[in-house]
């Protein structure tokens, strides 16, 4: 499963933030993969799409980084997936 990982945080945690991705890449545990990540240009915000089926590796990447970040985490489809529900919702 495929899932929307959105992250922040306060201007007082740049540093921090700066300092711990530079020494950790930010990379997900095992049993995660991270298909793309991006950052927003105003520098406090960013989101990853990652797949697992594992819960509590995706928990524990985000519990790695909740001192200075705050997360949004939920699933995600592409719109292949989202047309084949829309088909069946449509015959009923």
């Amino acid at each position: 499963m495929q899932f929307a990982v959105i992250w922040t945080y306060k201007p007082d945690h740049t540093v921090s933030v700066t300092e711990r991705f530079s020494e950790t890449g930010g990379m997900p545990p095992e049993g995660v993969t991270m298909l793309a990540r991006w950052h927003d240009v105003s520098g406090n915000r960013g989101f990853a799409i990652a797949e697992t089926d594992d819960a509590s590796a995706l928990a524990t990447w985000c519990r790695k980084w909740n001192d200075l970040l705050s997360f949004e985490v939920f699933p995600v489809i592409n719109d292949e997936e989202i047309a084949a529900v829309l088909s069946a919702v449509a015959k009923g």
